[in-house]
């Protein structure tokens, strides 16, 4: 008897798929970071507004979902529910293999990140959370669900270019404030905004460093001067410097969205009733509440919600099975 084929996995973005809410229309073919400059014509506060509307407009659309009746189940990641219960699959490999820049969070950020999901962790004790050591924002997703073979091609086409990559951080300096929870039926983040001229809250650069190139809000409190390089401009201009090493940038998704993922969602044990759904969404709300209120935009308090990205390390090239923050560097940048 011929042996019975397995069922092909699918990924949750497929079933799940991540929609630009901001309204910028994106032409094929262009720097896809570029079209949401225009249209806020470069300015930080503008793109901090459509950073906002996209992540509010995506927490309502998943809180209609949550809540909806016609809700049957969440959307478990069968590749994650494997390699955490391998005995579903003795074995089991995640054979997707990517090749990414990450932008790895400093420690006062990794702290706030670990306060978040014990206190989600109440509301549904069952969530898988993301290893602190392994946390990490895309800044630029090269490609994904590749053979090792196909990613070691771009890794070498790529190579010369990846010091400058990795360490484009140091110089340009892009910061980041307002953290959220943000969520959908696979899993859940916290989110950040590009600044816009808010008060400087992040460590000062680690000495030595050097003074002409340190972030211009440490030295003259002039933070809306140096806002004016927003994130997006980062990923544009991280974007820029990878094409033209004349790669394919394959990225899942172009959204104006800066969000460490922090868990996601292994069993339905926590969200099978209408109850339990509305008991997250309640604890994710009012995490969202105290965030607001006692972490942006506070001086002095408990947990510190701004970073720069670039402190304590350059962004981090990396490649493998890195679904989870696994994979391995190949290059890490330099911090400050």
């Amino acid at each position: 008897m011929a042996e019975m084929m397995k069922p092909e996995l699918v990924s949750t973005d497929v079933r799940n798929k991540l929609e630009d809410l901001s309204g910028v229309e994106i032409k094929p073919g262009d720097n896809p970071y570029n079209a949401l400059i225009k249209a806020c014509h470069g300015n930080a506060a503008e793109i901090q507004s459509l950073y906002a509307t996209h992540r509010i407009a995506r927490n309502l659309q998943q809180k209609e979902k949550f809540l909806s009746p016609e809700l049957n189940e969440l959307i478990i990641d069968p590749f994650l529910l494997r390699l955490e219960s391998p005995e579903l699959e003795p074995g089991f490999k995640d054979p997707r293999n990517c090749l990414v820049f990450w932008a790895r969070p400093p420690d006062h950020i990794i702290q706030l990140a670990a306060h978040l999901q014990q206190a989600l962790k109440q509301a549904a004790p069952n969530l898988w959370l993301m290893p602190t050591h392994r946390m990490h924002m895309t800044t630029l997703e090269i490609a994904h669900s590749r053979t090792p073979a196909e990613i070691a091609s771009m890794v070498a086409l790529m190579r010369p270019k990846i010091p400058s990559l990795t360490n484009i951080s140091f110089a340009k300096r892009a910061r980041l404030v307002k953290p959220f929870i943000s969520y959908d039926l696979s899993a859940f983040a916290v989110s950040f905004l590009p600044a816009a001229g808010e008060a400087v809250l992040s460590p000062s650069p680690m000495a030595p460093h050097t003074e002409h190139i340190a972030h211009p809000g440490f030295l003259n409190d002039d933070a809306a001067e140096s806002d004016n390089y927003t994130y997006h401009h980062l990923r544009r201009d991280v974007f820029d410097e990878a094409h033209a090493t004349g790669v394919e940038i394959g990225s899942r998704y172009v959204v104006p969205s800066a969000h460490i993922t922090l868990g996601r969602y292994l069993t339905q044990a926590d969200h099978e009733t209408p109850e339990q759904r509305q008991n997250w969404i309640q604890a994710i709300d009012n995490l969202n509440k105290w965030l607001e209120s006692k972490v942006w935009d506070v001086e002095g308090g408990q947990f510190i919600g701004e970073w720069i990205v670039g402190q304590e390390r350059g962004l981090d090239a990396r490649n493998g099975a890195l679904w989870y923050g696994g994979g391995r560097t190949i290059m890490v940048g330099e911090g400050f």
